[in-house]
């Protein structure tokens, strides 16, 4: 493969990556704005399924060398602030 070629996936890599963290971020923004049920036992594992999916994933394509690993752990870190987040949340209600 030319280096080209290597630098066009990587960044298809990062970009289904980044789209698919959005997914969960929305997931996690819906759920901010709607505290009805914070506890949601259902929610909680689709989250946690939904997390631990994207997890695999960017464990996946950083061992295929498409994705750094720091940025790959930057996009978990950003989204398990948005789940502190929702968490504080819930408690203050």
């Amino acid at each position: 493969m030319t280096t080209n070629a290597v630098t066009s996936q990587s960044e298809k890599a990062f970009a289904l990556l980044q789209a698919d963290a959005e997914k969960i971020r929305q997931l996690i923004e819906v759920q901010l704005e709607n505290l009805t049920m914070p506890q949601c036992p259902l929610y909680e594992e689709v989250l946690d399924t939904r997390m631990f999916g994207l997890s695999r994933e960017i464990d996946f394509a950083v061992r295929l060398g498409l994705v750094e690993e720091d940025k790959g752990k930057h996009i978990l870190s950003e989204l398990e602030r948005k789940l502190a987040l929702l968490h504080d949340s819930s408690i203050q209600k």
